[in-house]
């Protein structure tokens, strides 16, 4: 299976745009802020909050950094002015991670401030191992000076126990996810159900550590086993919430809304689509693998 695995990846860059536009559709928001908030004003409409996410990753360039800040900017002022349930996530690298981290903080720190004009919050997402240690650095500063910034944890990263340490606490709000990008076994679990139980191992850790925890994950095993120990530990409603990716198991999301969890649900959208379609299927070969199989399906082959 790895090798044709291997080989579906290889050959995406050869199927038609407009094949991988019709499966990403269902998972991004359309290329326009005016899209993104529609899916927005449906998803509040059923219960479920939103964290806005502007596509694009790795930027090298200081003005396209700076760009990708005044847009956010511009997006946290179309929140507040349409009056949806959101806050944003925004990639490090995307504001300069990779061109120096100093500048990227500076980029970083002029949204987390805009967003506290706004009464809104800023979730620094964890991209690769590459990124883990400037992206908490920059994290832990803000966090001197801000209430309203938080970050991500990896379950399947190896260090990811000791991180919470670190980022855990009262005030401190984090998003727990399994992690996608593929990493060597030296620093990351690879076992399904190892990094199933890391997951529920740092759940635990932060809630007894009194952080504020979004729960992310479409696992139907670690949804049931995250509502058994919000009972075991008695954590009242206002202190996580689960998070859905856009277009992924509707109707696990409606069991939890229905059940009275908050939910947020990840809604990205942007002109980067189709290369970050591509990058993800490269760094995870078994969604390209479900990918294919679902644009075969939509042709009826």
């Amino acid at each position: 299976m790895r090798f044709l695995d291997r080989a579906i990846v290889a050959s995406m860059p050869l199927v038609p745009r407009f094949l991988i536009g019709r499966v990403a559709a269902r998972y991004v928001a359309g290329e326009t802020l005016d899209s993104a908030l529609d899916t927005i004003r449906e998803l509040n409409a059923d219960g479920a909050r939103a964290t806005l996410d502007l596509l694009g990753e790795e930027v090298t360039d200081r003005a396209k950094a700076e760009s990708a800040t005044d847009e956010y900017i511009r997006v946290l002022e179309a929140i507040a002015s349409n009056g949806v349930d959101s806050n944003v996530s925004v990639k490090p690298t995307m504001l300069g991670l990779k061109i120096d981290e100093d500048f990227c903080g500076e980029q970083i720190e002029r949204l987390v401030a805009a967003a506290a004009g706004h009464q809104n919050f800023v979730r620094l997402d964890m991209e690769d191992r590459t990124c883990t240690d400037g992206t908490l650095r920059i994290y832990h500063q803000l966090r001197q000076r801000y209430s309203n910034v938080g970050v991500v944890l990896q379950a399947y990263m190896r260090r990811t126990l000791d991180d919470i340490a670190a980022v855990a606490g009262k005030g401190s709000n984090v998003r727990l996810c399994k992690g996608i990008y593929v990493e060597p076994r030296s620093v990351a679990w690879k076992g399904y159900e190892t990094i199933r139980l890391n997951f529920l191992a740092a759940l635990e850790k932060l809630l007894r550590q009194g952080t504020y925890v979004g729960i992310a994950t479409h696992d139907e095993y670690l949804a049931c086993g995250a509502v058994a120990l919000l009972d075991k530990l008695e954590v009242p409603r206002e202190r996580y919430e689960f998070q859905m990716l856009l277009g992924v198991d509707g109707e696990l999301r409606r069991i939890l809304l229905e059940g009275g969890h908050p939910l947020r649900v990840y809604v990205p959208y942007g002109r980067e689509w189709y290369a970050y379609s591509l990058r993800r299927l490269r760094e995870n070969p078994e969604i390209a693998r479900h990918v294919t199989m679902a644009m075969i399906r939509r042709r009826g082959l």
